[in-house]
């Protein structure tokens, strides 16, 4: 049993991810700004927010949103300044909300001094900060990899006759950790954030810093003819120990939290990632969220799954952070469908689905993730055809779709079904024009339910998802069986609800969520001498019905 008192702050308190360029304009340009997060943090205060996590706002060329990092130590204009970004950190601290930066270190901007200098020639001082190789005898590339966002994983450099690495885009340049200059130079980085405040780090793709020693094709699985990067580098033998030098130079001695992103890493290696021996206080591992996909990332090839399928990956997490380590539950992020759509393939309403996700959500043990927006209940928006995503990676898919053989119809409803661009529409603050979100047209637009679906409105019913969120956020706050609590899985073959039990001393609670649209049932013996939250008939829920007892 934890000791309520042990527990870091992190570890108490609900986490928000932000997708600035879409949370809140204050610039009246159609893209989201710092300040506006800065405007709208008494709105996360009263979600419970302790940890505000904010994807890049470094400058950046924006080819992937941020995600291509020219100069670690500015602003990108298009947020605002960096006097901005001190005031959100000084602002948030006084509601007790610690902003958390994303560090992007697998890679940089092909814009960033750093590649600029590296490409310049094969002699210059930073020529090894970037992963480069001579091409095949024939010219080609030397590996058949695929990025990630489709396409090669290799980009030729003229200037200095070679190719470069880049597991994403081709403007995002891999760097060489095995230079330890890069990795100073990194550490650097996130040193410079802790010192200005940051309560915490998201590290971006962590898995893929480590390359093998050996560079060589991989068994072609496309119609393209090429192999996953995904498969020759996630992961390598010996990226913990470049982790922990990380650790030990940024988050040793700081009362902060670093939670990666590590597609890839199964739970029974959870041990070595996390906790006291592990490299990170929370992993990001993404088992429970390759459900839908069968661990796959090719968008267009359909496949089966089954309640008890994600199931027993949750669980499988769980019990291997019980005793060492930390989980961060969450069901979205800026790179994921949104969850009513990922997981769950009933029918019902949207409101019905985001309330039983958001039960589970903030009732399982660790510290919760919400993505801005979850907490309204959103859906997929439409998309009528590919020329509306702003998406580098979705476009790819797209093209990848039509190479495996399908038409546009079909190749389309696979990125509709799965793009990122579905949670980087712009939050919905209101009814009027773009949703309060800007007094401009907006980078992506709004969904078309705006008018119905927004924070004004659902502030103001009390049976709405954003009240329901509020609702699970207080009562986690004033039960600490709900933050320090054992985990116990109930129901486990069951494939219409998703059951656990939280105890905590003599303290016990119990969630429900019948994640179906059917009627469901449960053994009341499970919640005898407990109290439902809600008003609910025992030992039955109704379709899409969520409940806690306590």
């Amino acid at each position: 049993m934890a000791n309520l008192n042990d527990l870091a702050w992190w570890q108490k308190t609900i986490a928000y991810e932000v997708y600035p360029k879409s949370f809140k304009d204050t610039h009246g340009q159609g893209t989201g700004t710092i300040a506006g997060i800065t405007e709208k943090l008494d709105y996360l205060a009263k979600l419970g927010v302790g940890a505000l996590w904010i994807t890049p706002c470094y400058k950046s060329p924006m080819v992937d949103n941020g995600y291509d990092v020219a100069d670690y130590y500015a602003i990108d204009p298009s947020f605002g300044t960096m006097a901005e970004m001190d005031e959100l950190i000084a602002r948030g601290r006084e509601r007790g909300i610690r902003v958390v930066m994303d560090l992007v270190f697998n890679h940089t901007s092909n814009q960033c001094p750093w590649f600029v200098e590296s490409s310049s020639s094969r002699t210059n001082p930073k020529a090894d900060w970037y992963i480069w190789r001579d091409a095949k005898p024939d010219g080609s590339a030397p590996t058949n990899w695929r990025s990630i966002f489709g396409g090669s994983a290799w980009a030729w450099c003229e200037e200095r006759g070679q190719y470069y690495l880049h597991t994403f885009a081709s403007e995002q340049p891999d760097l060489n950790w095995e230079n330890p200059d890069v990795r100073q130079a990194l550490f650097d980085v996130a040193n410079f954030w802790a010192n200005k405040g940051a309560g915490g780090f998201r590290i971006d793709a962590i898995t893929y810093i480590k390359k093998p020693a050996e560079f060589v094709d991989g068994p072609v699985d496309g119609a393209d003819g090429m192999s996953a990067v995904h498969a020759a580098t996630a992961n390598t033998p010996g990226i913990l120990a470049f982790l922990r030098e990380f650790k030990a130079a940024v988050r040793d001695g700081r009362d902060i939290f670093m939670v990666g992103e590590a597609n890839g890493v199964a739970a029974e290696e959870l041990g070595d990632w996390v906790g006291e021996q592990g490299v990170f206080d929370m992993l990001f591992e993404f088992n429970h969220m390759l459900i839908p996909m069968h661990k796959s990332e090719v968008w267009c090839r359909k496949v089966e799954w089954t309640l008890t399928d994600l199931k027993r990956v949750l669980a499988a997490s769980q019990r291997a952070t019980a005793l060492n380590g930390w989980y961060p539950m969450f069901w979205e992020n800026h790179d994921q469908p949104r969850s009513t759509v990922n997981f769950l393939q009933c029918e019902g309403a949207l409101a019905k689905k985001a309330k039983a996700l958001g039960t589970v959500l903030l009732t399982m043990r660790g510290t919760p993730f919400m993505y801005q927006g979850e907490e309204l209940g959103y859906g997929n928006a439409s998309w009528d055809s590919i020329d509306e995503f702003d998406d580098l990676s979705t476009r790819n898919q797209y093209e990848f779709a039509l190479r495996e053989g399908l038409d546009e119809v079909g190749a389309l409803a696979a990125c509709v079904r799965y793009s990122r661009d579905n949670a980087r529409t712009p939050m919905q603050w209101d009814a009027s024009e773009y949703a309060g979100f800007s007094t401009a047209k907006p980078w992506l637009p709004v969904h078309d339910d705006y008018a119905t679906c927004n924070v004004a409105v659902q502030e103001a019913d009390p049976d709405s998802p954003l009240s329901w969120y509020r609702t699970l956020a207080t009562l986690r706050s004033e039960h600490p069986v709900l933050v320090a609590g054992d985990w116990t899985e109930l129901m486990a073959d069951d494939e219409q609800v998703l059951a656990f039990e939280r105890t905590w001393g003599n303290e016990r609670a119990v969630t429900f969520a019948n994640l179906s649209d059917k009627p469901a049932a449960y053994d009341p013996a499970l919640v005898e001498g407990l109290t439902p939250i809600v008003a609910t008939t025992l030992g039955t829920l109704a379709p899409l019905e969520s409940v806690v007892f306590v």
